[in-house]
């Protein structure tokens, strides 16, 4: 990469369409990172559940952490975002996020707790990165285009979820050796710490590769010349939650982004252990993380019909239809068992492909100047993504797996009101047209 700088570029004009491609690869690469690195703790949490003999409660903190760091850090992300700048940003989310990456390493050797600390700084570093790149993509080119921009960064972030599982099921799951409870029960407690630690040091190369890439990458974004990105104004909290109180529309979605990431990250995060069931697949986690694949590959194939679907078709009415259909799904999977189960649980993921865009603009719709204030609201409802698996797990450790499956269908009925709702109060506007 050359270093002649432009005037035009050091006007903060933006610089040539070249560079703007160049930039645009590099974000389109980071949003497939952080896609796989997010459906990678699909993989990490039966894994480290049977290493560490823990409920589904206690495997269910890894996404506490996970996503429980989207929601302490993204303010403070946004504050030293406005203060170091949006590419600088990029770079130090890359670095917290590697950081994290790293820490898998001594995590193998001293236990759970550990992992859940690496967990909570690479999400952390994930939430800085989101908060500097996300305005840079509608930015790159010509603001007529910028949402099929986004729809493009969108579609890799899905590639990035499908690969993910299926990186973690040959690289962690492949070389893991699990022994029988029985066999395990034989073990004295040294030969036990000894096999936790080889099972467990089976995540270091994986995650030791990953923060090599997250940290390339912050090299080639320190690198790169974008344009500048000049920032609105910050908007103030305390107004952020009037807004919610006052808007009927932006606060049940809230609610519904809230429930729709938290149905979806708990419904991947129980798949393995889920078709490990005897009576539904009695996969072993290998095979299993394969079509835990399947599940975030159908979301991609899902967005890109409900792409077409809806130039045609009413959000709402979209919506609704798939959440009906996840509602439909999940039955199938608690009420049936074998190969029908297994599927009808997999083909949630085509369903859900559409729902956070289509929640997030129906959300948002009508809010005008105060736009940017109720998308930072609808960012921290992604904080669902911690505590709805976490009630599934406490389900699952009290009544059993499948019927744990009943926390999400009650997600998907919230969200199927929701598209209803919104599809009549279209319907009334357009008539009062």
């Amino acid at each position: 990469m050359h270093h002649s700088h432009s005037p035009a570029a050091l006007d903060g004009a933006a610089p040539d369409v070249g560079s703007n491609t160049r930039a645009l690869v590099i974000i389109t690469i980071l949003f497939f990172m952080w896609g796989l690195l997010t459906s990678l703790n699909d993989v990490l949490i039966p894994h480290l559940k049977s290493i560490y003999t823990l409920t589904y409660m206690q495997a269910m903190l890894v996404q506490f952490c996970f996503f429980g760091a989207y929601f302490i850090v993204s303010v403070p992300a946004g504050g030293l975002v406005r203060r170091i700048g949006y590419q600088n940003g990029a770079v130090a989310g890359l670095l917290i996020a590697a950081c994290g990456c790293l820490l898998f390493y001594p995590a193998a050797g001293s236990g759970y707790a550990v992992f859940l600390l690496a967990l909570f700084v690479l999400a952390a570093g994930i939430t800085v990165l989101q908060v500097a790149a996300n305005p840079f993509v509608t930015l790159l080119g010509d603001p007529r285009t910028a949402s099929s921009r986004l729809t493009l960064t969108q579609a890799f972030n899905s590639l990035g979820t499908t690969v993910g599982p299926l990186f973690g099921g040959v690289l962690i799951l492949g070389g893991a050796v699990l022994i029988s409870e029985t066999e395990l029960a034989s073990l004295d407690a040294a030969q036990r710490a000894a096999h936790r630690v080889v099972e467990a040091a089976t995540v270091r190369g994986p995650y030791l590769m990953l923060a090599g890439a997250l940290a390339a990458l912050a090299v080639l974004f320190a690198l790169a010349r974008l344009p500048k990105v000049t920032h609105e104004q910050p908007t103030q909290a305390k107004g952020a939650l009037r807004l919610v109180l006052e808007n009927r529309n932006l606060s049940l979605g809230t609610v519904a982004i809230f429930l729709y990431v938290g149905a979806e990250v708990s419904i991947g995060s129980f798949l393995i252990n889920f078709l490990g069931e005897s009576n539904i697949a009695g996969l072993d986690h290998a095979t299993a993380a394969n079509h835990v694949a399947y599940y975030w590959g159908l979301a991609m194939v899902g967005r890109f019909i409900g792409f077409a679907v809806m130039r045609k078709v009413s959000p709402g009415l979209t919506l609704g239809f798939n959440a009906a259909c996840a509602i439909g799904l999940i039955l199938l999977a608690v009420m049936g068992e074998g190969r029908g189960a297994m599927w009808a649980i997999i083909g949630v993921g085509l369903f859900n492909s559409i729902m956070f865009p289509t929640i997030f603009s129906i959300a948002l719709h009508g809010l005008g100047a105060r736009t940017g204030q109720g998308s930072g609201v609808l960012c921290m409802a992604i904080v669902g993504g911690a505590i709805v698996p976490f009630i599934q797990g406490f389900v699952a450790d009290t009544a059993g797996i499948q019927i744990s499956f009943f926390v999400p269908l009650l997600c998907y009925g919230f969200i199927l009101y929701f598209g209803l709702r919104y599809a009549r109060m279209f319907q009334g506007e357009e008539r009062a047209r």
